[in-house]
């Protein structure tokens, strides 16, 4: 039965991912800030108390799982703050970068040693990070951040594959959850999406930048 630990895992695609995952048969460790009702019902395990955006949550989560072997590691937990050229709001651009940006690091640093070969890492971003796909401008704070994970990524499938761990950066589509305003496909077809590039993921392909559709995106 593989381990797979979601962040960001009490609604939305978090959510939703425990819940496929679980139904699939594997251990799942839900990681988030505060539980709620729905993530209870799965009966998964959950630790709440993790903000990935400060250092002792992480250290408290490594903490908890020392000795626990992680198959699938899924840094999902994001924000987004929208803002335009004529009301961009500066703290609110830091805070997308320390959730967005520096959480995936934090926590895939943190649990480097629950990592073995033949583990995953999945880090959700999104397609308003690829450079190449601005066409719109606008989101300053959230398309940065998302480039900013996007970077990393590519530098943790470098670093990690001397261990064996493969990486993917994986975009859910515009998926309808609290984050856009309801707006987009089913939040079910997004995460069996990405449990879809999860499984394909391997040495050979680690490092890509997924729609969860199947294609990969420009940088």
């Amino acid at each position: 039965m593989p381990i797979v630990l979601v962040t960001g895992s009490s609604r939305g695609i978090g959510l939703e991912l425990c819940r496929q995952f679980r139904a699939r048969g594997a251990d799942v460790i839900a990681v988030c800030r505060r539980s709620s009702a729905a993530l209870e019902e799965l009966g998964v395990r959950i630790i709440d108390g993790i903000d990935v955006a400060e250092p002792a949550a992480a250290k408290e989560l490594r903490r908890r799982l020392d000795g626990v072997h992680v198959d699938i590691l899924v840094n999902n937990a994001g924000i987004l703050r929208r803002d335009g050229l004529e009301d961009i709001d500066f703290e609110g651009i830091l805070e997308q970068f320390r959730v967005n940006t520096l959480g995936p690091l934090r926590i895939t640093h943190a649990l480097l040693d629950n990592l073995g070969r033949g583990s995953k890492v999945a880090i959700i971003t999104s397609r308003m990070g690829s450079v190449a796909d601005n066409t719109s401008g606008g989101y300053y704070g959230y398309r940065v951040s998302k480039a900013g994970v996007n970077m990393i990524g590519m530098s943790l499938k470098h670093d990690l594959e001397p261990r064996g761990v493969a990486v993917a950066l994986l975009h859910p589509g515009m998926v309808a959850t609290d984050m856009t305003g309801g707006q987009g496909i089913d939040v079910q077809q997004s995460a069996a999406g990405l449990i879809q590039r999860i499984d394909d993921l391997d040495m050979s392909n680690s490092g890509n930048f997924w729609h969860a559709e199947g294609y990969v995106l420009p940088w």
